[in-house]
């Protein structure tokens, strides 16, 4: 996996909020072993010690727990968490009730949030028109957002070389099936007017560049929001979780779209998603903006994660997969998801907070 920088693979130590003693045992591998004193030693040496060496010694005392097992100790086996989803897992739609691929389909794209599309698409024409663009605009209704839409998943799926293909007659490789939604002229001014966002706002948010306050996803969020609150509620995900990327494609210079080598789509919008293992469902996804946009401090990878496990809707018990890339003792010591969910993590030997014996090789580990 190709990132940015090196910076999303490590915490800085500005970034540990970890206490003193969690610090010497993880930063600064102190080992319990090698940091006590014989009673010969306090017999021969009489001189105070030192107050960074009684520090240590404390620390370690207390962190003996914290100590790694050798291949012959007893492995301990934790006490598992029983699994109490918040809802019963699985579809929350009624099984009595029959559903047409329209109206599943209207679960994510309710009419109210189609609605606010045609309101915004409407002001964001009216505001080109009053500028001087050429064209005659009416205001686009809601069946016909709808139509427009249906279009945009029938391009996705029958490729042609350009858009007025679509709407090309005299060949005899056409395609009859656009013509009888809309008009190419009507398609091609609802493209350049399409609005998520109210334009108004939109300026608003654009004097707010470089700042803090400003939303890089402000123009998308009134439907991104829809389709995440709608992803949650059709559908309680079952046990197992995985938190992973993907991409979706895009080559647009917005100034959040990436590379990544290692994926299917290389060039686009890196996704963070919660899915349930079982069947691929996206339970909740976030957008990566940028390597210096994170609400808690602590880093992308710790954010992710953190963002995604919505306890309160999911429930307890889960066991959640990740790679890598996710895993750190921040994370994994993080309440509540030492306590409520089990975690199962390929370590990344160079983490910062790991012991130096972890360096150099990755490992499988479950955590509770």
């Amino acid at each position: 996996m190709i990132l940015d920088s090196e910076e999303e693979f490590t915490f800085s130590s500005e970034e540990d909020e970890a206490s003193d003693d969690e610090r010497q045992h993880f930063e600064e591998r102190i080992d319990p072993a090698e940091d006590t004193i014989s009673e010969c030693d306090n017999e021969l040496v009489q001189a105070p010690v030192p107050k960074r060496a009684k520090a240590n010694q404390q620390a370690s005392n207390r962190q003996s727990t914290l100590a790694w097992k050798t291949e012959t100790d007893v492995d301990m086996v934790p006490l598992t968490v029983r699994f109490r989803p918040a809802r019963e897992t699985g579809p929350q739609l009624s099984s009595v009730d029959s559903h047409s691929p329209m109206s599943l389909f209207k679960q994510f794209f309710s009419e109210s949030a189609v609605s606010t599309l045609c309101h915004n698409t409407n002001a964001q024409a009216a505001k080109a028109t009053a500028k001087g663009c050429k064209y005659k605009w009416t205001d686009v209704s809601i069946s016909e957002m709808y139509r427009y839409i249906g279009l945009l998943f029938y391009m996705a799926m029958v490729k042609v070389s350009s858009i007025s293909d679509y709407w090309r007659q005299s060949s005899v490789f056409s395609v009859p099936f656009p013509a009888t939604v809309m008009s190419r002229d009507r398609y091609r001014i609802i493209s350049w007017n399409v609005h998520m966002s109210h334009p108004d706002a939109d300026m608003d948010n654009d004097r707010k560049r470089g700042t803090r306050e400003h939303d890089r996803l402000f123009r998308v969020k009134p439907l991104m929001d829809t389709i995440r609150q709608a992803c949650k509620a059709i559908y309680h995900p079952k046990r197992n979780l995985a938190v992973d990327e993907r991409m979706v494609a895009c080559k647009s210079h917005t100034g959040m779209t990436q590379y990544m080598k290692a994926k299917p789509t290389r060039w686009g919008f890196k996704l963070f998603v919660l899915a349930d293992s079982s069947n691929g469902y996206t339970v909740d996804f976030s957008v990566y903006t940028g390597k210096n946009n994170f609400p808690t401090g602590h880093g992308l990878s710790y954010d992710a994660v953190t963002s995604l496990l919505d306890l309160t809707f999911l429930g307890s018990g889960y066991h959640v997969y990740m790679d890598n890339f996710y895993t750190s003792p921040k994370l994994l010591m993080q309440r509540p998801v030492c306590n409520e969910v089990w975690c199962m993590w390929d370590l990344q030997g160079q983490r910062e907070g790991l012991p130096s014996e972890c360096s150099g090789f990755g490992m499988d580990l479950l955590y509770l």
